[in-house]
């Protein structure tokens, strides 16, 4: 039986985060090849459209077998010490990640989340974390969708480090650009001034090691203002994490919404 009906229900009631928990714990077919009973997603499809893969340590881009930082990265390093991604954005991915998000589905982040902690050097990051970070939505994106789907991959990755409340989310950018028609320049451009850290506990920032959560990274844009504005409060080291990681421009990838 599937749960998503269900799920769509909870957002109305008000019941959001026990119902979708109740329906990321439940049996139901695969999501990809329909193998039932299975979890949301089975063994075979995790092995098939999850593979590792070499990726850039700084952007999570895919590089040459052997290669650690690709080209871009080395002439520009960015203000991240690391960066770590599950998946490549593309199919299946792409079209769970939309029900996640958009069709109010909040029971796929253990189920996404689990795929996550198999990421190469992700456990020793967690585990050298201080604080584990998830990007805020805008306050009308957060009315909108009911749940900010990066907390919930934080707590699931890292529960008794997630603390949502020290980076905010000022402003959303300019709604009247489609940050996924934008090159990288234009989204840094869109989300400058977009991330503070809340004054009341910008202490408990400095000097520390902190892990930035979110599920899709484009160009980076967003992270990297993130990790700006943690920077400036005095951040010593940061990774991110990442879902999923779409391929470098004029690779063919889909770009999300």
């Amino acid at each position: 039986m599937q749960f998503k009906a269900f799920t769509g229900l909870s957002r109305r009631w008000g019941l959001g985060r026990g119902l979708g928990a109740l329906a990321g714990a439940l049996p139901s077919q695969c999501a990809v090849c329909h193998a039932w009973p299975a979890t949301r997603i089975c063994p075979a499809c995790t092995a098939r459209f999850a593979q590792q893969v070499p990726r850039c340590t700084h952007c999570a881009l895919r590089v040459p077998e052997g290669v650690q930082v690709c080209g871009a990265c080395l002439r520009a390093p960015p203000p991240l010490d690391r960066c770590l991604a599950a998946v490549d954005y593309a199919y299946p991915w792409s079209g769970l990640l939309a029900d996640f998000k958009f069709r109010g589905d909040p029971g796929w982040a253990a189920a996404l989340a689990a795929l996550v902690h198999s990421t190469p050097g992700l456990a020793p990051a967690l585990d050298a974390a201080d604080l584990v970070l998830p990007i805020p939505l805008s306050a009308e994106r957060l009315r909108e969708r009911g749940f900010n789907q990066a907390l919930l991959l934080a707590r699931q990755l890292a529960p008794t480090k997630a603390h949502p409340g020290l980076l905010l989310r000022l402003h959303a950018g300019d709604t009247h650009a489609h940050q996924a028609q934008l090159t990288r320049a234009e989204r840094l451009r869109n989300l400058r001034g977009a991330f503070a850290v809340e004054p009341a506990q910008a202490a408990a920032l400095r000097g520390r090691q902190v892990v930035l959560v979110d599920d899709v990274m484009t160009t980076g844009a967003t992270l990297h203002a993130a990790a700006t504005a943690l920077r400036g409060a005095g951040v010593a080291a940061l990774c991110a994490v990442v879902f999923a990681r779409t391929e470098a421009p004029g690779d063919g990838a889909a770009s999300p919404p």
